[in-house]
């Protein structure tokens, strides 16, 4: 019985192996495209994290943007206002302007009151980023610029890594307040196969 298990197991393995060499013959590995330049690359990874980001924005339901899921920690709304916000401090060095300023976090609430007037910032820190990169290109991104953070210079591309990283971290919380909220978030909802 032993023998009979392990020649089955045998020819079985034997007929993937032919399987998997006729698929490869038929259809050959083709060789990967060559890489886009490094600044086509950011874009390329700032249109994935703020589409996904204004699509929470204008999704989470409007009622619900003063939620937080504990007491010391922002709401929806005010992450949102906080990530859009410091997408603008960070780009100001890299297209020449003084530091992006606002009073504190308070203020900004009080001027950003609305689910309309928060998803509309977003929207407007995604297309400025998405603006920027164009206009600068690789070169954008190995010139130097004082940190808007601290008083060191830092090369265009630490200053994007930073507003990717930054923005992916409010991201992933948008995501933990609707599951708290007992909601899918878009990103993990069934894709329509039509």
């Amino acid at each position: 019985m032993t023998r009979i298990i392990s020649a089955l197991v045998t020819i079985g393995l034997a007929a993937l192996l032919i399987t998997f060499a006729t698929a490869q013959e038929k259809n050959p590995v083709e060789s990967p495209k060559p890489a886009v330049s490094p600044s086509q690359e950011l874009l390329f990874q700032w249109y994935g994290l703020f589409r996904k980001v204004t699509t929470m924005a204008e999704d989470f339901p409007q009622d619900k943007y003063d939620f937080k899921a504990q007491k010391d920690e922002r709401t929806f709304g005010q992450n949102l206002i906080h990530l859009a916000a410091a997408v603008f401090i960070n780009m100001s060095p890299i297209n020449g302007a003084p530091t992006w300023q606002f009073q504190n976090e308070d203020s900004l609430r009080k001027q950003y009151k609305t689910k309309e007037e928060i998803v509309k910032f977003v929207w407007q820190a995604a297309k400025a980023g998405e603006q920027l990169i164009k206009e600068q290109g690789d070169t954008g991104l190995t010139k130097e610029y004082k940190n808007p953070w601290s008083n060191i210079m830092v090369h265009g591309s630490y200053l994007w890594r930073q507003m990717l990283e930054h923005t992916g971290e409010h991201y992933g919380q948008l995501v933990v307040y609707y599951r708290v909220n007992g909601m899918v978030p878009p990103e993990s909802r069934p894709k329509n196969s039509n």
